[in-house]
Parts: structure tokens; sequence; C-alpha cells
């Protein structure tokens, strides 16, 4: 199976109200091109499942920016004065979940697991509605597993098969949202033959990687 298709053939895989995760750090690491081009498509009420939300003018952030978002997960909008003033406005909900833990979650949902549980977040507005489970004494807040329809990943080369390598600080939240979502497609820098890449370089297997987006 040819897994490298076009950023317009990607797009058309997204629907009106999915979840999608979304890797990056402040754009970093995100499939920044697939994200113009969702923008145009004008699909809507998304969930995003994500690290940030980016800058208003860059990255995911412009999703936001442009009304294409219902909800997102997420564990900061401090650089993106657009989620800021949809949540003050409750046109978008954000659920504020702390970085260690919504990795925690993002990994949980892709191994398949029931949650974790975490000391992070008791009492505080983190623990509202949520169940607290005592463990040799000690309470733990259960933080559900998140899993996507789709996850759209950022990776810097690929080989034809889909194995990922991330260069620098680019991998961030990519390896694990790459494991928890029904679909995954992957933003590449670099397409490279099979046996290229070193199995030691290889931070997502191929089995995880349903497409290919090359952004050159």
């Amino acid at each position: 199976m040819n897994k490298i298709i076009s950023i317009s053939e990607a797009v058309a895989k997204l629907e009106d109200g999915m979840t999608i995760m979304i890797g990056g750090f402040l754009s970093v690491g995100t499939a920044n091109n697939m994200i113009d081009q969702i923008v145009l498509s004008n699909v809507k009420n998304l969930t995003i499942i994500c690290n940030d939300t980016a800058f208003a003018d860059k990255g995911l952030g412009k999703l936001i920016a442009n009304k294409q978002v219902q909800k997102v997960i997420t564990s900061h909008i401090g650089t993106n004065p657009a989620t800021i003033e949809q949540m003050n406005s409750r046109e978008i909900h954000v659920e504020f979940s702390p970085q260690g833990t919504l990795a925690e979650r993002v990994r949980s949902g892709g191994a398949g697991l029931g949650g974790v549980l975490t000391p992070t977040g008791l009492g505080t507005m983190v623990a509202e509605g949520k169940e607290i489970i005592t463990v040799d004494g000690k309470e733990y807040l259960l933080e559900k597993p998140l899993r996507a329809d789709v996850a759209i990943i950022g990776a810097s080369i690929s080989d034809s098969l889909g194995n990922l390598l991330y260069k620098g600080t680019s991998q961030n939240f990519n390896p694990l949202m790459a494991t928890a979502a029904d679909l995954v497609i992957a933003e590449v820098k670099e397409i490279v033959e099979v046996g290229s890449l070193r199995p030691e370089e290889i931070k997502t297997p191929s089995i995880f990687v349903d497409f290919i987006v090359n952004n050159n």
C-alpha cells in the first residue's frame, strides 16, 4: 500500500465534529502546512487535543482564530488571545489538563489502559467532577485516557513505509499521539527509501502511520 498522499487528499479525510490530536509545542513539530489547508477547508465543530493552542496566526491556533473548534483539551492557552477571548465568551470549551497528565492520558489511550492515577490537580479546579482513588492511604485523581478520530503529527523524515524520525525538539507529543488515534497522518519534510533510517533513529514505527504527506 502506498501511504504517500497529497495535502488535499489528507484534509479531505477530515469531517465536521471530529476529535483530532495535533502534535507540537508552540507550532514546533506541528504539521503547519496541513493546518493551513484545514483552515481553507472550513471543516468545523472540531475537538482538538493538543499541548497548547500555539498562536492566533501560527500553528493550530489558526483553527481556533477561524472558529473551527468547539472544544480544546490542552495544558496551555496563554500565547493565543483568540483562545482566551472565545473561552471567555463561551464560544469554545477549554478543558485544562496539566502537561504531564495530558501526556499520560494520551499514552493511556494509545496503550489501551483505563487511565492514569496522579496526585497532580488534587484540591484544584482540575479535580472537579473526577473520581478520587485511594492507594495505600494516598489519594489520586483518576485521569481518563484520551483517543482521537485522527492524529495529525509533524516529523522531520519518513521512509516510504511511514517510519518516522524527529529532529531536535520537534518530537514533543507526536510519538504518543501517533498511538492514540484511529487514523494517523504524518506531515514530513523529507521522504527517504526504506532502509535509509537506522532502527535507533525511528521514534514512530510505520505500523502506527496510515498516511504520509510531504510538505515540500
